[in-house]
């Protein structure tokens, strides 16, 4: 274990498990390792759950479903889906969320998701890849060496993925239902943006003590997303 860290390995793919929000997440080598910051995006949509029976979470690009698995232990009565296009990730997060009674689903963004959840999801929670691709060769090798690049890389200004789920997110949420995913606090205006042209409107929430940003969205004729700077 010494051997693999000094070359470079990341300590939670040799230890198996990261913590997260107060749990122990199985991590696999191979599989994007959760960061604290995102923390941060797990608290804003408590802020924004309504904590009725039976709302549907759903944690789009979930990695080892660490954001899911947390959500579905502070909303036990939700109903709780995940979904990522790796397969090493599905199978880790498959361990961390379908043991509380979530759901786990492969594929690519909506397309993972079962058509019956179309227009009733009450929190879509995305922490989708935003390093643009030049910038990736400045992340830590630990990052960059181990972790899936498609964890990692989001195009040319980072911002490929989350268009598409910002595009998509509307015919997928229930009337009143949040959009919330991570970004950069450079990237977060261009999102809002994107946000104001598909029908949501979007605030920016930021956490300095965590370095972490966080854009909230609801469809217009939704109330207002219920967040600000922590």
């Amino acid at each position: 274990m010494v051997d693999c860290r000094v070359a470079g390995k990341p300590l939670e793919h040799i230890l198996g498990w990261t913590e997260f929000c107060g749990l122990k997440i199985a991590v696999e080598a191979g599989v994007f390792v959760p960061r604290r910051r995102t923390e941060f995006l797990v608290r804003q949509a408590l802020d924004q759950a309504g904590g009725r029976p039976g709302e549907v979470v759903v944690d789009l690009c979930c990695g080892s479903g660490a954001v899911a698995a947390a959500l579905l232990a502070a909303l036990p009565d939700a109903e709780v889906h995940a979904a990522d296009l790796e397969p090493a990730a599905v199978r880790c997060a498959r361990r961390n969320v379908s043991a509380g009674g979530g759901f786990v689903h492969e594929g690519d963004l909506f397309a993972a998701l079962p058509g019956a959840l179309r227009g009733r999801v009450d929190l879509l929670v995305v922490n989708a890849p935003y390093v643009p691709t030049d910038a990736i060769g400045l992340m830590p090798p630990e990052a960059r060496e181990h972790e899936p690049r498609l964890a990692l890389d989001g195009g040319t200004d980072g911002l490929d993925v989350l268009r598409r789920v910002v595009v998509g997110a509307p015919s997928w949420l229930a009337p009143g239902g949040r959009l919330l995913f991570e970004t950069s606090a450079q990237q977060a205006p261009s999102l809002v943006d994107a946000a104001a042209r598909t029908g949501l409107i979007a605030r920016i929430a930021v956490s300095d003590e965590l370095a972490a940003t966080v854009v909230v969205a609801v469809p217009l004729a939704g109330d207002p997303p219920t967040s600000d700077r922590q």
